[in-house]
């Protein structure tokens, strides 16, 4: 007589899972010392090893803080290994007008680190103070007040150059939904 099995088809709708097993999954254990969280990031062994260490997140952060990637290679390799992994990964770089960033926060280019230098900002500087200090320099040196001044219309001119690189970076950053 053949043995009942117990059934995991509850009716209707399909309760049950698809595909779904009762065999063990097998899960493996971080390789640290004394630790039973699960192993789920691989960490390498040795520098070019394909050896790997099985840590948890927490354990994979504290090995990887002192990891040196280019140790063992004199300088030449470790060059042309840097420059061919970042010619490889250039193509995921976040393209500038999907950033949610503002001002102040790091994400500010060498353009606007520039054109903030010529307002005499800091780095940190929000719009509505590089407008203000844009209206105040350039009321200063504006053409129509110094008619027939060469060095005022080229400091107006840089000051104008200055203003627009920052206003464009500030017109990426805003989300025109």
């Amino acid at each position: 007589m053949a043995r009942s099995r117990r059934s995991n088809d509850w009716g209707f709708p399909r309760w049950r899972g698809y595909e779904e097993g009762r065999e063990a999954v097998e899960v493996r254990i971080c390789d640290r010392h004394g630790c039973n969280e699960p192993g789920e990031c691989p960490a390498p062994k040795s520098p070019n090893s394909p050896d790997r260490w099985y840590f948890c997140e927490k354990h994979a952060a504290e090995y990887n803080k002192g990891w040196d990637y280019f140790q063992g290679l004199d300088k030449e390799e470790a060059a042309a290994r840097a420059s061919a992994e970042q010619a490889e990964s250039a193509g995921y770089a976040e393209a500038q007008h999907y950033g949610w960033s503002g001002s102040g926060d790091g994400s500010r280019s060498a353009d606007e680190m520039r054109a903030l230098g010529v307002l005499e900002l800091e780095a940190d500087a929000d719009f509505q103070s590089i407008k203000r200090e844009w209206r105040a320099r350039a009321k200063k040196v504006h053409p129509d007040v110094k008619p027939g001044d060469a060095e005022a219309a080229e400091e107006f001119q840089k000051l104008r150059l200055a203003y627009e690189v920052l206003k464009a970076a500030e017109e990426r950053r805003e989300w025109k939904g």
